[in-house]
């Protein structure tokens, strides 16, 4: 059973960010941002623990928020610190400190991921964990795709179709990762031999990557805790 196993959330957070300046930390609606995903995890009563690999510990205490029952803060390794090491790496290293059967992994910058859908993909996960060793989150996509060259893709200009008629494309979202020791050490990645790919919903899959990002996520935030109260 899922809820017997040991489930362990993996959420890296780093102090810098390079195109949206302190965005961990800065007020998303009421909230820092890091407090959006770190609260919907914490609300999925099977993940038993969510591990913060950080060089940011102080920006944190100034937040509120230390070491708990179900929060471990791990200090990031010098060499695992910067903008262009691999989040692969960092894994590895929560991965061999932090015992789990599952690990769920996510990020700051997804605020609108539910743990409802965290919920439904830890139970999907583990109905097909047969035949799938890991799943990652994407969007589905039914439009039609060129290349830089002008030159089509996914369909024939000379014989349009309904779009909705077009084979799905699926685009990894960044939003959502489930995967075992076992899986990761075949692959050294999030993303196993045989993946299971999981559709979340359209309105919860925003990543923050820009400034436009993170506006249009605050607005969308605002319009979902409207019609939630």
């Amino acid at each position: 059973m899922l809820m017997a196993e040991r489930i362990v959330a993996l959420l890296p957070m780093k102090a810098h960010s390079e195109r949206v300046k302190g965005k961990n930390f800065r007020l998303f609606n009421g909230r820092p941002l890091f407090r959006w995903i770190l609260d919907s995890l914490l609300d999925v009563e099977s993940v038993n623990l969510v591990v913060l690999n950080t060089d940011a510990r102080s920006i944190l205490a100034e937040h509120g928020l230390y070491d708990s029952e179900r929060v471990m803060i791990r200090d990031r390794r010098p060499e695992l610190c910067g903008d262009f090491v691999s989040m692969n790496r960092i894994l590895a290293d929560d991965v061999a400190a932090v015992p789990a059967d599952i690990y769920v992994m996510t990020h700051t910058t997804n605020p609108l991921l539910s743990s409802t859908t965290i919920r439904e993909a830890l139970k999907k996960f583990e109905q097909e964990r047969g035949q799938y060793d890991s799943l990652f989150s994407v969007n589905k996509f039914q439009s039609r795709f060129y290349r830089q060259d002008g030159s089509p893709i996914n369909h024939d200009p000379r014989n349009l179709i309904r779009t909705q008629d077009l084979e799905p494309w699926y685009e990894e979202n960044s939003n959502l990762y489930i995967f075992t020791q076992e899986s990761f050490r075949q692959t050294n990645a999030r993303i196993g031999l045989k993946p299971l790919m999981f559709e979340t919903p359209r309105i919860e899959s925003f990543d923050i990557d820009t400034p436009e990002d993170w506006t249009i996520c605050e607005l969308l935030a605002k319009s979902l805790l409207s019609v939630q109260g």
